[in-house]
């Protein structure tokens, strides 16, 4: 039986009604009905960054859970990733890392923050910007043509479209040379617990990766995890000061009570995907026989690929609100949904009828711009604290990128900052919809 310490707790402490003289300032009480339960660090709680007693006991039922060392985040994976770069960047070196350039902007601010060197690996020629797919070949090319002078190596898997990198062939890739493998694993929480065996990159050999729990488990936003494989030379107390780094020391007690309580739901987690991926299988499979382009193959993401069926993403995902239902991305050529066994069969038959409703076009031309790498004039850290100003995006060639430009979702970077913002990247970012940029102050 999975015990649910922190909830316990909390529940315990609100039950019996106490004069609280501590934050949080609402005492309790308040409009949106869940103050009773929202605490911070009291005499008899713990404290997430050096936890003795209940968020340990909490930590390590989900470590059991995922075979792994694992540590709570309730600032979401960006904390976890942060975290998990600074532990890769140990050691006195200015660090390098080689990633994917779908990287979440997460990836980036650690870069500045830490001063790491980064050593991108690009889309290959008609991939879209948000999937850069990190083959083994390309990874032991990268690092053979690096000298062993990079300490890690970054993937994000699966991405926002739903690819899913070979990480076991990774990870030996990496270890060949000396890497730590990380994993941004933020979408593929679930992996862990696939009926037909996990999918979860610590069992496939990745030395640190985080998860998003609010994407793919049933957790409130901002639950997360980072995990480490077992053996990694790493302390707990290095792990816990890395979190603790970047992390707020006033941690969501709502968070934690939701990673608490899903410790036991995860326990039922293999058998609810067991019922439902079959299901979602059949839809997928009913949908490209009526000819929707379904993208890459993540279990339990449905990604269109919408210009085939005559329509865009923003159009399709503009059809499918007129009938209550909401994707979680969509752009000009992709469609995301993201639906879970929380998901009843009745969601999942309003969702196929509104897409049967939606009339077939004649296909769309691609349109989108292909990808270029570009010129990188400063590092992430000078531009990021450089003296900056917002210009529109006409008015923006030849000048240096101060921020990622990007859209949320996907909060991938259509460019990094430091670099030199060409006919391209001005492109592409009028494509996807982003109409100024912030770039160094000449």
């Amino acid at each position: 039986m999975i015990t649910t310490p922190i909830c316990d707790f909390v529940q315990a402490y609100a039950s019996a009604q106490p004069v609280r003289m501590h934050m949080p300032g609402h005492k309790g009480v308040g409009p949106l009905g869940f103050e009773a339960l929202d605490i911070t660090e009291i005499d008899g709680a713990d404290e997430l960054y050096a936890p003795t007693g209940i968020i340990a006991e909490s930590e390590a039922n989900a470590a059991r859970l995922f075979g792994a060392r694992t540590f709570y985040s309730a600032e979401g994976s960006s904390l976890a990733i942060r975290a998990m770069l600074a532990l890769a960047a140990a050691g006195g070196e200015r660090p390098l890392v080689l990633a994917g350039r779908n990287a979440h902007r997460a990836f980036l601010s650690a870069a500045a923050l830490l001063d790491m060197d980064v050593e991108w690996l690009h889309p290959a020629p008609g991939e879209a910007y948000h999937s850069c797919r990190m083959t083994p070949g390309a990874v032991d090319a990268a690092l053979t043509r690096l000298g062993g002078r990079c300490q890690a190596v970054y993937v994000t898997s699966p991405d926002y479209l739903g690819h899913v990198a070979d990480i076991a062939a990774l990870a030996g890739v990496c270890h060949d040379h000396g890497a730590l493998l990380l994993v941004d694993n933020a979408h593929g929480a679930y992996l862990k617990f696939l009926p037909g065996g996990s999918r979860h990159p610590i069992d496939l050999g990745a030395d640190m990766c985080c998860d998003s729990a609010h994407k793919t488990l049933p957790a409130v936003t901002g639950a997360a995890y980072l995990h480490l494989r077992q053996g990694l030379d790493i302390s707990p107390a290095r792990v816990r000061e890395a979190l603790a780094l970047f992390g707020s020391s006033s941690p969501s007690w709502l968070i934690l009570q939701s990673l608490d309580a899903c410790n036991r739901l995860l326990a039922d987690y293999p058998a609810m995907l067991a019922d439902f991926l079959p299901k979602l299988d059949a839809l997928k499979a009913r949908l490209s026989a009526r000819g929707w382009a379904l993208a890459w193959e993540e279990p339990m993401k449905l990604t269109l690929s919408a210009r085939p069926y005559g329509w865009t993403g923003d159009a399709l995902a503009g059809a499918l609100a007129g009938s209550g239902i909401y994707s979680e991305f969509h752009d000009p050529d992709f469609l995301t949904l993201m639906p879970t066994p929380l998901n009843t069969d009745g969601e999942l038959a309003r969702l196929e009828a509104a897409l049967e409703a939606i009339p077939r076009r004649e296909p769309l031309p691609d349109a989108a711009p292909e990808y270029r790498a570009a010129r990188a004039a400063l590092s992430v850290r000078a531009a990021s604290f450089a003296p900056r100003e917002t210009l529109p995006v006409g008015a923006c060639a030849g000048r240096v990128l101060a921020a990622p430009a990007l859209s949320c979702p996907p909060c991938v970077p259509i460019a990094v900052c430091g670099e030199v913002i060409d006919a391209g990247i001005i492109e592409r970012l009028r494509y996807y919809g982003i109409g100024a940029c912030e770039v160094v102050r000449q």
